[in-house]
Protein backbone atom coordinates (compact mmCIF):
# COMPACT_ATOMS: atom_id res chain seq x y z
CA UNK A 1 0.00 0.00 0.00
CA UNK A 2 2.73 2.34 -0.27
CA UNK A 3 2.11 3.72 3.21
CA UNK A 4 2.74 7.00 4.32
CA UNK A 5 6.32 7.70 6.02
CA UNK A 6 6.37 11.25 7.22
CA UNK A 7 4.69 12.65 10.51
CA UNK A 8 2.19 14.76 9.90
CA UNK A 9 2.53 17.03 12.80
CA UNK A 10 5.62 17.59 14.77
CA UNK A 11 4.22 18.15 18.73
CA UNK A 12 6.19 19.71 21.47
CA UNK A 13 7.04 17.67 24.28
CA UNK A 14 5.18 19.45 26.50
CA UNK A 15 1.81 18.15 25.04
CA UNK A 16 2.13 14.66 25.85
CA UNK A 17 0.26 13.34 23.19
CA UNK A 18 0.74 10.16 23.72
CA UNK A 19 0.43 9.90 27.66
CA UNK A 20 -1.72 7.27 29.36
CA UNK A 21 -2.60 5.01 26.90
CA UNK A 22 -4.87 1.88 27.88
CA UNK A 23 -2.96 -1.26 27.64
CA UNK A 24 -5.21 -4.26 26.12
CA UNK A 25 -4.62 -8.04 27.22
CA UNK A 26 -5.13 -9.26 23.97
CA UNK A 27 -1.44 -9.80 22.20
CA UNK A 28 -2.84 -11.34 19.94
CA UNK A 29 -6.36 -11.83 17.38
CA UNK A 30 -8.39 -14.76 17.50
CA UNK A 31 -11.24 -13.00 15.18
CA UNK A 32 -9.33 -12.01 12.66
CA UNK A 33 -10.55 -8.80 10.31
CA UNK A 34 -8.98 -9.19 6.71
CA UNK A 35 -8.18 -6.55 4.28
CA UNK A 36 -7.69 -6.39 0.85
CA UNK A 37 -5.09 -5.01 -1.66
CA UNK A 38 -5.06 -1.00 -0.76
CA UNK A 39 -5.41 0.07 -4.19
CA UNK A 40 -8.50 -2.44 -5.09
CA UNK A 41 -9.93 -0.58 -2.33
CA UNK A 42 -9.30 2.66 -2.99
CA UNK A 43 -10.32 1.90 -6.57
CA UNK A 44 -13.74 0.19 -5.29
CA UNK A 45 -14.34 3.05 -2.84
CA UNK A 46 -14.38 5.70 -5.96
CA UNK A 47 -16.41 3.30 -8.10
CA UNK A 48 -19.02 2.98 -5.27
CA UNK A 49 -19.19 6.59 -4.64
CA UNK A 50 -19.49 7.80 -7.72
CA UNK A 51 -22.57 5.33 -8.57
CA UNK A 52 -24.27 6.45 -5.70
CA UNK A 53 -24.05 10.00 -6.22
CA UNK A 54 -26.49 11.48 -5.64
CA UNK A 55 -28.22 9.32 -2.27
CA UNK A 56 -30.90 7.21 -3.15
CA UNK A 57 -33.28 6.50 -0.42
CA UNK A 58 -32.32 9.77 1.46
CA UNK A 59 -34.79 10.93 4.76
CA UNK A 60 -36.28 14.07 4.66
CA UNK A 61 -35.97 16.52 7.83
CA UNK A 62 -37.94 18.59 9.99
CA UNK A 63 -37.20 22.26 9.85
CA UNK A 64 -38.24 24.94 11.76
CA UNK A 65 -36.84 26.97 15.03
CA UNK A 66 -36.75 24.90 18.50
CA UNK A 67 -35.83 26.90 21.86
CA UNK A 68 -33.00 23.46 21.88
CA UNK A 69 -31.00 22.15 18.63
CA UNK A 70 -32.96 19.13 18.70
CA UNK A 71 -36.42 20.19 19.42
CA UNK A 72 -36.73 18.81 23.45
CA UNK A 73 -39.63 16.62 21.52
CA UNK A 74 -41.83 14.21 23.08
CA UNK A 75 -41.84 10.89 24.27
CA UNK A 76 -45.43 10.16 22.21
CA UNK A 77 -43.75 12.59 19.18
CA UNK A 78 -40.16 10.70 19.26
CA UNK A 79 -41.49 6.90 19.08
CA UNK A 80 -44.06 7.89 16.16
CA UNK A 81 -41.02 8.27 13.58
CA UNK A 82 -39.74 5.09 14.39
CA UNK A 83 -41.71 3.20 11.87
CA UNK A 84 -40.62 4.97 8.35
CA UNK A 85 -42.86 3.72 6.13
CA UNK A 86 -43.55 7.03 4.33
CA UNK A 87 -40.28 8.87 2.58
CA UNK A 88 -42.64 12.10 2.29
CA UNK A 89 -42.70 12.12 6.17
CA UNK A 90 -39.66 14.62 7.63
CA UNK A 91 -37.89 12.90 10.35
CA UNK A 92 -36.37 15.32 13.46
CA UNK A 93 -32.78 15.19 13.52
CA UNK A 94 -31.20 18.30 15.29
CA UNK A 95 -30.48 21.40 13.48
CA UNK A 96 -33.39 22.95 14.97
CA UNK A 97 -31.73 25.77 15.60
CA UNK A 98 -28.33 26.88 13.57
CA UNK A 99 -25.05 25.06 14.00
CA UNK A 100 -22.38 27.63 14.76
CA UNK A 101 -19.21 27.35 12.57
CA UNK A 102 -17.76 29.37 9.94
CA UNK A 103 -18.81 29.49 6.52
CA UNK A 104 -15.10 28.48 5.21
CA UNK A 105 -15.61 24.93 7.48
CA UNK A 106 -19.22 24.52 6.42
CA UNK A 107 -18.23 24.87 2.71
CA UNK A 108 -15.51 22.59 3.11
CA UNK A 109 -17.81 20.00 5.31
CA UNK A 110 -20.02 20.10 2.33
CA UNK A 111 -16.98 19.55 -0.29
CA UNK A 112 -16.30 16.46 1.23
CA UNK A 113 -17.76 13.75 -0.43
CA UNK A 114 -16.89 10.69 -0.37
CA UNK A 115 -14.67 8.97 3.00
CA UNK A 116 -15.27 11.30 6.47
CA UNK A 117 -13.30 10.58 9.36
CA UNK A 118 -14.94 12.87 12.37
CA UNK A 119 -13.84 13.32 16.11
CA UNK A 120 -14.39 16.22 18.51
CA UNK A 121 -12.94 17.18 21.54
CA UNK A 122 -15.01 19.47 24.16
CA UNK A 123 -13.57 21.37 27.14
CA UNK A 124 -10.10 20.22 26.71
CA UNK A 125 -11.05 16.60 28.00
CA UNK A 126 -8.87 14.65 25.28
CA UNK A 127 -5.30 15.23 23.39
CA UNK A 128 -5.70 15.51 19.49
CA UNK A 129 -3.82 12.54 17.76
CA UNK A 130 -2.30 11.93 14.29
CA UNK A 131 -4.37 8.87 12.16
CA UNK A 132 -1.41 6.06 11.76
CA UNK A 133 -1.00 3.65 8.57
CA UNK A 134 -2.71 5.14 6.30
CA UNK A 135 -1.69 4.82 2.41
CA UNK A 136 -0.02 7.13 -0.09
CA UNK A 137 -3.46 7.81 -1.59
CA UNK A 138 -6.13 8.38 1.60
CA UNK A 139 -5.26 12.04 2.37
CA UNK A 140 -7.22 13.00 -1.30
CA UNK A 141 -9.65 10.85 -1.01
CA UNK A 142 -10.33 11.01 2.90
CA UNK A 143 -11.24 14.43 4.65
CA UNK A 144 -10.32 14.94 8.52
CA UNK A 145 -11.92 16.68 10.75
CA UNK A 146 -12.09 18.03 14.34
CA UNK A 147 -15.16 19.86 16.44
CA UNK A 148 -14.00 21.80 18.83
CA UNK A 149 -15.05 24.64 21.34
CA UNK A 150 -13.32 27.33 22.52
CA UNK A 151 -11.51 25.98 25.74
CA UNK A 152 -9.73 23.04 23.81
CA UNK A 153 -9.21 26.00 20.91
CA UNK A 154 -7.54 27.52 23.45
CA UNK A 155 -5.34 25.00 24.86
CA UNK A 156 -4.40 23.95 21.52
CA UNK A 157 -3.05 27.70 21.42
CA UNK A 158 -1.22 27.08 24.81
CA UNK A 159 1.30 24.52 23.54
CA UNK A 160 2.06 26.16 20.25
CA UNK A 161 -0.60 24.07 17.86
CA UNK A 162 -1.83 26.92 16.50
CA UNK A 163 -2.65 30.48 16.16
CA UNK A 164 -5.49 32.20 16.99
CA UNK A 165 -4.90 34.90 14.57
CA UNK A 166 -5.68 32.32 11.74
CA UNK A 167 -9.00 32.06 10.66
CA UNK A 168 -8.72 28.66 9.64
CA UNK A 169 -6.92 25.91 11.86
CA UNK A 170 -5.51 22.42 10.57
CA UNK A 171 -3.48 20.16 13.10
CA UNK A 172 -1.68 17.36 10.95
CA UNK A 173 -4.19 15.12 9.23
CA UNK A 174 -7.08 17.27 11.21
CA UNK A 175 -9.28 20.50 9.90
CA UNK A 176 -10.37 22.12 13.29
CA UNK A 177 -13.99 23.46 13.20
CA UNK A 178 -14.30 25.11 15.93
CA UNK A 179 -18.19 25.24 17.60
CA UNK A 180 -19.54 27.98 19.47
CA UNK A 181 -20.94 26.18 22.45
CA UNK A 182 -22.97 28.97 24.21
CA UNK A 183 -25.39 28.43 21.45
CA UNK A 184 -25.91 25.05 21.63
CA UNK A 185 -26.14 22.53 24.83
CA UNK A 186 -24.09 23.30 28.48
CA UNK A 187 -23.08 19.99 28.61
CA UNK A 188 -19.95 19.50 26.72
CA UNK A 189 -21.05 15.85 26.24
CA UNK A 190 -24.00 16.71 23.94
CA UNK A 191 -22.64 18.78 22.36
CA UNK A 192 -19.99 15.78 21.26
CA UNK A 193 -23.02 13.56 20.42
CA UNK A 194 -24.23 16.38 17.59
CA UNK A 195 -20.90 15.46 15.37
CA UNK A 196 -20.93 11.73 16.42
CA UNK A 197 -24.86 11.05 15.40
CA UNK A 198 -25.30 13.39 12.91
CA UNK A 199 -22.46 13.41 11.05
CA UNK A 200 -24.81 12.81 8.17
CA UNK A 201 -26.17 16.11 7.99
CA UNK A 202 -23.33 18.15 8.38
CA UNK A 203 -21.26 16.49 6.00
CA UNK A 204 -24.45 16.33 3.14
CA UNK A 205 -22.35 14.79 0.72
CA UNK A 206 -20.48 12.49 2.19
CA UNK A 207 -20.97 8.98 1.44
CA UNK A 208 -19.27 7.03 4.35
CA UNK A 209 -18.29 7.84 7.71
CA UNK A 210 -16.29 7.12 10.47
CA UNK A 211 -16.75 8.46 13.69
CA UNK A 212 -13.46 8.20 16.35
CA UNK A 213 -13.73 9.03 19.91
CA UNK A 214 -10.84 11.62 20.75
CA UNK A 215 -9.31 9.20 23.19
CA UNK A 216 -8.38 6.88 20.27
CA UNK A 217 -5.51 7.15 18.01
CA UNK A 218 -6.73 5.21 14.31
CA UNK A 219 -3.73 3.19 13.64
CA UNK A 220 -5.70 1.42 10.56
CA UNK A 221 -6.19 2.98 7.05
CA UNK A 222 -9.69 4.34 7.48
CA UNK A 223 -10.67 2.95 3.44
CA UNK A 224 -9.98 -0.53 4.79
CA UNK A 225 -11.78 -0.22 7.78
CA UNK A 226 -14.58 0.97 5.37
CA UNK A 227 -14.25 -1.99 2.88
CA UNK A 228 -13.68 -4.72 5.08
CA UNK A 229 -15.87 -4.02 8.03
CA UNK A 230 -19.15 -2.24 6.62
CA UNK A 231 -18.92 -2.61 2.22
CA UNK A 232 -17.43 -6.61 2.59
CA UNK A 233 -20.36 -6.98 5.00
CA UNK A 234 -22.83 -5.54 2.46
CA UNK A 235 -24.11 -3.18 5.84
CA UNK A 236 -25.29 -0.23 6.82
CA UNK A 237 -22.70 0.27 9.74
CA UNK A 238 -20.14 -1.79 12.15
CA UNK A 239 -19.73 -1.04 15.77
CA UNK A 240 -17.75 -2.72 18.46
CA UNK A 241 -19.19 -5.16 20.71
CA UNK A 242 -18.76 -3.79 24.38
CA UNK A 243 -16.07 -5.64 26.33
CA UNK A 244 -17.94 -6.09 28.88
CA UNK A 245 -21.61 -5.87 28.74
CA UNK A 246 -24.33 -7.72 26.38
CA UNK A 247 -27.67 -6.43 27.88
CA UNK A 248 -28.89 -2.81 28.44
CA UNK A 249 -29.69 -3.38 31.96
CA UNK A 250 -26.14 -4.03 32.87
CA UNK A 251 -25.09 -0.92 31.32
CA UNK A 252 -27.61 1.04 32.92
CA UNK A 253 -26.62 -0.47 36.35
CA UNK A 254 -22.64 0.38 36.28
CA UNK A 255 -23.79 3.96 34.55
CA UNK A 256 -25.28 4.32 37.69
CA UNK A 257 -22.96 2.27 40.08
CA UNK A 258 -19.42 4.23 38.78
CA UNK A 259 -22.22 7.71 38.70
CA UNK A 260 -21.57 8.03 34.67
CA UNK A 261 -24.94 9.55 35.17
CA UNK A 262 -25.82 11.32 38.64
CA UNK A 263 -29.39 11.35 38.11
CA UNK A 264 -30.08 7.94 38.88
CA UNK A 265 -33.95 8.46 39.01
CA UNK A 266 -33.75 9.94 35.10
CA UNK A 267 -31.88 6.87 34.16
CA UNK A 268 -34.83 4.63 36.20
CA UNK A 269 -37.63 6.59 33.97
CA UNK A 270 -35.43 5.99 30.78
CA UNK A 271 -35.04 2.38 31.18
CA UNK A 272 -38.91 2.24 32.27
CA UNK A 273 -40.05 4.14 28.94
CA UNK A 274 -37.83 1.77 27.24
CA UNK A 275 -39.05 -1.54 28.57
CA UNK A 276 -42.74 -0.54 28.14
CA UNK A 277 -41.92 0.07 24.95
CA UNK A 278 -40.80 -3.11 23.64
CA UNK A 279 -37.38 -3.44 24.86
CA UNK A 280 -35.88 -6.77 25.20
CA UNK A 281 -32.63 -8.62 26.89
CA UNK A 282 -30.26 -9.92 24.49
CA UNK A 283 -31.12 -13.23 23.32
CA UNK A 284 -29.84 -15.43 20.47
CA UNK A 285 -33.40 -14.77 18.61
CA UNK A 286 -31.72 -11.04 18.01
CA UNK A 287 -29.27 -12.91 15.78
CA UNK A 288 -27.34 -10.91 13.61
CA UNK A 289 -27.07 -8.66 16.53
CA UNK A 290 -24.36 -10.45 18.49
CA UNK A 291 -25.10 -7.97 21.75
CA UNK A 292 -27.34 -5.24 23.07
CA UNK A 293 -24.54 -2.73 24.53
CA UNK A 294 -21.91 -1.34 21.59
CA UNK A 295 -18.29 0.30 22.23
CA UNK A 296 -19.46 3.26 20.54
CA UNK A 297 -15.81 4.76 20.62
CA UNK A 298 -15.59 3.66 16.94
CA UNK A 299 -18.70 3.77 14.81
CA UNK A 300 -18.22 3.46 10.93
CA UNK A 301 -21.41 3.88 8.50
CA UNK A 302 -22.02 3.64 4.59
CA UNK A 303 -24.57 6.99 4.51
CA UNK A 304 -27.88 5.97 3.38
CA UNK A 305 -31.77 5.80 4.74
CA UNK A 306 -30.52 2.79 7.24
CA UNK A 307 -27.97 3.96 9.16
CA UNK A 308 -29.04 7.76 8.27
CA UNK A 309 -32.45 7.34 10.18
CA UNK A 310 -30.64 5.22 13.35
CA UNK A 311 -28.89 8.09 13.53
CA UNK A 312 -31.97 10.14 13.80
CA UNK A 313 -33.14 8.43 16.12
CA UNK A 314 -30.28 8.01 18.25
CA UNK A 315 -29.79 11.47 18.26
CA UNK A 316 -33.56 12.35 19.95
CA UNK A 317 -33.26 10.26 22.55
CA UNK A 318 -30.08 11.39 23.83
CA UNK A 319 -31.46 14.61 23.63
CA UNK A 320 -34.48 13.90 25.76
CA UNK A 321 -32.54 11.69 28.13
CA UNK A 322 -28.53 12.18 28.58
CA UNK A 323 -25.42 11.69 26.50
CA UNK A 324 -25.14 8.13 27.31
CA UNK A 325 -25.32 6.63 24.00
CA UNK A 326 -25.24 2.86 24.71
CA UNK A 327 -28.46 2.74 26.81
CA UNK A 328 -30.94 3.68 24.05
CA UNK A 329 -29.24 1.90 21.80
CA UNK A 330 -30.61 -1.54 21.30
CA UNK A 331 -34.36 -0.01 21.63
CA UNK A 332 -34.05 1.71 19.08
CA UNK A 333 -32.25 -0.89 16.74
CA UNK A 334 -34.20 -3.14 17.61
CA UNK A 335 -38.09 -1.05 17.13
CA UNK A 336 -36.82 0.88 14.12
CA UNK A 337 -38.68 -0.18 10.95
CA UNK A 338 -36.89 -0.98 8.54
CA UNK A 339 -34.31 -2.40 10.26
CA UNK A 340 -30.16 -1.39 9.86
CA UNK A 341 -27.92 -4.02 8.92
CA UNK A 342 -25.26 -3.73 11.28
CA UNK A 343 -22.21 -5.58 11.78
CA UNK A 344 -21.00 -5.98 15.87
CA UNK A 345 -17.60 -7.06 15.50
CA UNK A 346 -15.47 -8.44 18.03
CA UNK A 347 -13.69 -6.39 21.01
CA UNK A 348 -10.33 -7.78 19.84
CA UNK A 349 -10.56 -6.13 16.40
CA UNK A 350 -11.50 -3.29 18.22
CA UNK A 351 -8.01 -3.00 19.70
CA UNK A 352 -6.12 -3.80 16.74
CA UNK A 353 -7.30 -1.20 14.86
CA UNK A 354 -7.13 1.52 17.66
CA UNK A 355 -5.31 2.48 20.77
CA UNK A 356 -7.05 3.77 23.70
CA UNK A 357 -5.64 6.63 26.13
CA UNK A 358 -7.32 8.00 29.60
CA UNK A 359 -8.76 11.39 29.06
CA UNK A 360 -6.74 14.45 30.30
CA UNK A 361 -5.82 14.35 33.55
CA UNK A 362 -4.27 18.07 33.49
CA UNK A 363 -5.43 21.11 32.24
CA UNK A 364 -3.32 23.32 29.85
CA UNK A 365 -1.96 25.47 32.59
CA UNK A 366 -0.97 22.62 34.61
CA UNK A 367 -4.21 22.01 36.85
CA UNK A 368 -6.19 19.21 37.90
CA UNK A 369 -8.73 19.08 35.44
CA UNK A 370 -12.33 18.43 37.01
CA UNK A 371 -15.13 16.09 35.80
CA UNK A 372 -17.54 18.83 34.29
CA UNK A 373 -20.99 17.84 36.05
CA UNK A 374 -24.26 19.29 35.44
CA UNK A 375 -26.63 17.26 37.53
CA UNK A 376 -24.99 18.21 41.26
CA UNK A 377 -25.07 15.94 43.62
CA UNK A 378 -26.07 11.85 42.87
CA UNK A 379 -29.77 11.64 42.98
CA UNK A 380 -30.90 8.37 44.13
CA UNK A 381 -33.82 6.65 41.88
CA UNK A 382 -37.59 6.49 44.25
CA UNK A 383 -37.80 2.83 45.82
CA UNK A 384 -40.01 1.53 43.21
CA UNK A 385 -37.95 -0.39 40.55
CA UNK A 386 -39.73 -3.92 41.66
CA UNK A 387 -42.78 -2.69 43.09
CA UNK A 388 -45.39 0.00 42.27
CA UNK A 389 -47.58 1.52 44.97
CA UNK A 390 -46.88 -1.71 46.89
CA UNK A 391 -47.20 -4.36 44.08
CA UNK A 392 -45.44 -6.04 41.85
CA UNK A 393 -44.18 -5.15 39.37
CA UNK A 394 -42.24 -2.27 37.61
CA UNK A 395 -41.83 -1.94 34.14
CA UNK A 396 -38.98 -3.37 33.61
CA UNK A 397 -39.88 -6.72 36.09
CA UNK A 398 -40.38 -8.79 33.36
CA UNK A 399 -36.99 -7.69 31.15
CA UNK A 400 -35.08 -8.26 34.61
CA UNK A 401 -36.51 -12.07 34.84
CA UNK A 402 -35.53 -12.76 31.61
CA UNK A 403 -32.14 -11.47 31.53
CA UNK A 404 -31.49 -13.23 34.96
CA UNK A 405 -33.18 -16.42 33.57
CA UNK A 406 -35.80 -16.37 36.10
CA UNK A 407 -39.30 -17.12 36.04
CA UNK A 408 -42.07 -14.56 36.97
CA UNK A 409 -43.48 -17.43 38.81
CA UNK A 410 -40.53 -17.62 40.70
Amino acid sequence: MDPLQYSFFSYPSSYGEHKYAVSTTRSTCSSPVFFSDYWDVVEEIKSVCETNRPHSGALRYMHGNADSFGGNISTLARFSYFDHQNDNIEVPCGFLKNFPVSDSDRIAMEQCDSVVVVSAIFNDHDKIRQPKGLGSNTLQEVCFFMFVDDVTLKAFEHHGLISMSSTEYKIGAWRIVKVAKENLYENPAMNGVIPKYLVHRLFPNSQFSIWVDAKLQLVVDPLLLIHSLVISDDVDMAISKHPLYVHTMEEAMATARWKKWLDVNALKEQMETYCENGLQPWTPKKQPYTSDVPDSALILRRHGLGSNLFSCLMFNELEAFNPRDQLPFAFVRDVMKPQVKMNMFEVEVFEQVAVEYRHNLKSSDGTTLKKVSYQGRAKRAHPDFSYVNGSCCSKCQKYLWMMWGESSKD
